[in-house]
């Protein structure tokens, strides 16, 4: 006897051999079981789910002789001759080849004669949406008012091309997807039967490959097990040619890295293989898939993955790369291939996809801007803007809380903000040369005629007058300050250590931290929620790890982190003079009495 595939030898006899659609077997075995059969029945889902295998099943039951809990008893003449094909009442059709109005037509002219063998008739149409007009309505009259003998099986795969009247006159059945765990466990189950050494990663990752569709996964396993030997997960991405996605992750790992030079010379090499770009586009587009699912949801999506890439891998890409930037890569990919069909240079255009994707300043939209705009406040963020923010707001409060709280040492601070009315130098002057000292010059010169080298020169006589009260800072005792802001000059240091934080904690929690205040008194952190929701929400190890983490970074010492719920308390009239003060030496035009 010559071989028979898996997927046609393992297909299943009875309704408890079908996996994965116990919703319609129990339906149809208690229809069968109970005598109230239907004229039409269409069923619905995508391939491999189980749809022409139940419509057999169910042509079989309904013409048994001896019924077994409404399953067939694949022994008594009617049901072995259905099975062999020797039966001509039960015919199975292919609309994609017999889609005209003539073959319908022939097919109701020949549906008013009574079985021969069996109870009833029954046809089986298979992808049905493939008949043309003319043809479902030919087939509406007959579905509607059908003989006794007659009984109808459709199956679709496109269900939104059937025509609405078809629907109304037929018992709708949606075949579901079947999960993973199903199809690793038939798969497990035949490849014991079959002797085939199959392991439980190798079970796993057929499953996953075969997209929700068991006939998929069998035939997966059958040529998996033509190779010889143990069937694992590394034979598996050896034998479908699964083993080039090292070379994609590795593709990968250049775009997160932006290294453009080695992600061109890495296409170069597959394209030199024989590789097509736009398979190769295709791959990433997959990957970013897992590795944004991997991301959003590292512990309900493991069964969302295709399979094709191992945990380690996934793990090891996704490490410390924010979940925007793969929603970017996803649809900067999607968009290429979308437009590589239309192309007339496909590895030019390949290669300007990896540029973008390298860069998001090319792309040549407002992600170039937001780019812009991330890398500098990341850089901000991480760099000493932030205990540059601190530490002057530290010494600021020091100086406050040392120093007697009156009117008179906030005079002296106020003067170098003033600008002598008469004694300033109109802004048409021209600057002094470099080698020269500064000197006051006639006026006369026009304002573009200034060099632009000597507009920070000012800056230069607020910086002496801080010193007197920073002089008195050893002397002092150690206040407990509550800093609630930094000064103006270096920005918000809450502000700027929330937003350094947003790029460590889940999306999830990135806006419960933008509605809360934050104080930093000596050694603790004290964040202030709004509400007990809020407070709720960041009450947890991952979002108080990486608060502590960047409050420690600030204060260069260890940080105890306090969560409260209410209003951050307000600066004191002494800490707001002295931030406006600081506010107002930035400019030569404002003068604060």
């Amino acid at each position: 006897m010559s071989y028979q595939a898996l997927y046609r030898k393992w297909r299943p006899q009875v309704f408890a051999d079908v996996k994965g659609q116990d919703h319609i077997v129990k339906t149809l075995q208690n229809q069968i079981g109970s005598g109230r059969i239907g004229h039409a029945y269409l069923f619905c889902g995508t391939r491999g789910t189980g749809k022409t295998t139940v419509a057999k099943i169910l042509a079989r039951a309904v013409n048994c002789e001896h019924p077994v809990d409404g399953n067939p008893c694949n022994q008594c003449p009617s049901c072995l001759g259905i099975e062999s094909g020797s039966i001509l009442d039960v015919l199975e059709l292919d609309a994609a080849s017999n889609n005209g109005v003539d073959q319908v037509r022939t097919l109701r002219d020949e549906a008013i004669y009574a079985p021969a063998n069996v109870k009833k008739r029954v046809y089986i149409v298979d992808e049905v949406h493939m008949l043309s007009t003319a043809a479902f309505n030919a087939l509406l009259k007959i579905l509607e008012e059908p003989p006794a003998h007659l009984m109808f099986i459709l199956a679709t795969t496109e269900l939104h091309k059937v025509p609405a009247t078809i629907l109304s006159r037929c018992q709708r059945y949606s075949f579901k997807r079947i999960l993973p765990k199903d199809i690793a466990q038939r798969l497990t189950y035949v490849a014991g039967q079959e002797h085939i050494d199959l392991t439980a990663d190798g079970a796993e990752l057929l499953s996953r490959l075969a997209d929700g569709a068991l006939r998929d996964g069998l035939s997966l396993l059958d040529q998996c097990a033509a190779a010889g030997g143990t069937v694992d997960s590394r034979a598996v991405l050896e034998v479908l040619g699964l083993a080039g996605n090292l070379q994609t992750a590795q593709l990968m790992r250049h775009i997160l890295d932006r290294n453009v030079q080695a992600a061109l010379l890495l296409l170069n090499e597959l394209y030199a293989g024989g590789k097509d770009v736009g398979a190769v586009l295709g791959e990433l587009s997959t990957l970013t898939r897992d590795l944004l699912l991997r991301k959003t949801a590292p512990e309900g999506g493991a069964a969302l993955l295709s399979g094709g890439f191992d945990s380690a891998t996934l793990d090891q890409l996704g490490k410390d790369v924010p979940s925007n930037r793969f929603l970017y890569l996803a649809s900067t990919l999607q968009k290429a291939a979308a437009d590589l069909y239309y192309s007339a240079d496909r590895r030019t255009d390949a290669e300007l996809c990896l540029l973008r994707l390298c860069d998001e300043s090319l792309c040549g939209d407002l992600t170039a801007l937001e780019n812009r705009i991330t890398r500098l406040e990341d850089a901000a963020a991480r760099g000493a803007v932030i205990s540059a923010a601190v530490n002057q707001s530290v010494s600021a409060a020091k100086a406050i809380g040392a120093a007697p709280v009156s009117q008179a040492p906030a005079k002296p601070a106020s003067k170098p903000v003033e600008p002598p009315p008469a004694e300033a130098p109109p802004p048409w002057d021209e600057p002094p040369l470099p080698e020269e000292p500064p000197m006051r010059e006639e006026p006369g010169e026009r304002v573009f005629d200034i060099p632009e080298d000597a507009i920070p020169v000012r800056p230069a006589q607020p910086k002496a007058v801080p010193v007197k009260p920073a002089a008195s800072i050893p002397s002092a005792p150690k206040p407990q300050t509550a800093i609630h802001s930094a000064a103006p000059v270096s920005g918000d240091w809450w502000k700027a250590l929330s937003e350094n934080c947003k790029g460590q904690i889940p999306p999830m929690y990135r806006a419960f931290l933008d509605l809360c205040g934050g104080v930093l008194e000596g050694d603790q952190l004290t964040v202030f929620a709004p509400d007990e929701i809020t407070l709720n929400r960041l009450d947890n190890d991952r979002v108080r790890g990486v608060l502590s983490a960047e409050a420690e970074k600030v204060s260069g010492q260890p940080v105890r982190l306090l969560l409260r719920k209410g209003e951050p308390p307000k600066p004191s009239p002494e800490e707001n003079l002295k931030q406006l003060l600081q506010f107002g030496s930035q400019f030569d035009n404002i003068e604060i009495k």
